[in-house]
């Protein structure tokens, strides 16, 4: 038995010994919340069109989505930009359940997390709930440049931007062993990718559809003048994946008023307002 799972066992053994301590704690815990009437929200820094700017002019969906939960909870916002780790299980660890070891953080809850099955089994320590968003790898093309784009033999003679490190990226350099390497134009952002493809220098940019779609809307460009369309290829998810918040395992009771403060801003159209704001399509979950 590990050193890890020796600590979970005797934690486990000790919950049930004092029975119901945990729910009281966690109770308690969103009181603290209430009480000190601020909310500590993590979004990731450079993470646009959730969450991006600096010092106190940040903005984008998470943003706006923090700000909208705060003030449903009654709460003031205390916004934790971070930049992040080496993997999702770092920030999981840095901003959930325990902090950074430089002293920055945890937050109460944090925004954008793969909510995942296996993912969740990973991360036992946090409670990962309540998907506001679906992710999806689209390919944007230009039309003039590339009649339909229904597979990716069809990429084969184009130009294509997509951003370094991505899965995107990924996939495309492994169609066929490297066959469409040379067509492939490396770029250090989505958005840099996609002022490539507005501009005319490649017919097709492979992207999230959020980053897609907001960087068009900054552009001031028509979604139709740019079609979308999802292709199978190894790497990248066929139906995408969904993204929600995270707070400490414990914090049922936190979760729980997390959620229904995003069931009423989404009833209320609140939600889709913030999505519009920086042209993102909220769409179905």
């Amino acid at each position: 038995m590990s050193d890890l799972n020796r600590r979970e066992f005797a934690l486990t053994m000790a919950a049930g010994l004092i029975g119901g301590t945990l729910p009281q704690l966690a109770h308690a815990e969103l009181d603290k919340i209430k009480s000190g009437g601020i909310l500590k929200v993590a979004v990731y820094k450079d993470f646009a069109p959730f969450s991006y700017g600096s010092a106190n002019n940040w903005q984008g969906v998470d943003v706006g989505l923090a700000e909208a939960l705060a003030k449903e909870m009654g709460l003031k916002l205390s916004l934790l930009p971070f930049d992040a780790g080496e993997n999702m299980m770092d920030d999981m660890r840095n901003m959930v359940w325990r902090g950074h070891y430089l002293g920055y953080g945890p937050a109460h809850v944090l925004l954008h997390v793969p909510v995942d099955p296996m993912f969740i089994r990973e991360n036992k320590q946090s409670l990962i709930f309540a998907p506001y968003y679906r992710e999806t790898v689209v390919f944007a093309r230009d039309p003039k440049k590339l009649e339909d784009l229904t597979k990716a033999d069809d990429l084969q003679n184009v130009d294509i931007a997509v951003e370094k490190g991505t899965a995107a990226a990924s996939a495309l350099l492994g169609v066929k062993g490297g066959a469409l390497a040379n067509r492939i134009r490396i770029t250090d952002t989505p958005a840099q990718a996609m002022e490539l493809l507005i501009s005319g220098k490649v017919a097709v940019v492979a992207a999230t559809k959020a980053q897609i779609e907001s960087a068009l809307h900054a552009a001031k460009k028509p979604r139709d003048d740019y079609p979308l369309a999802s292709l199978m290829m190894n790497g990248i998810p066929n139906s995408g994946w969904a993204v929600g918040m995270a707070v400490k395992a414990e914090e049922k009771d936190l979760a729980n008023a997390l959620e229904a403060a995003l069931a009423s801003i989404n009833t209320r159209g609140e939600l889709k307002a913030i999505f519009d704001r920086d042209g993102v399509t909220l769409g179905r979950i």
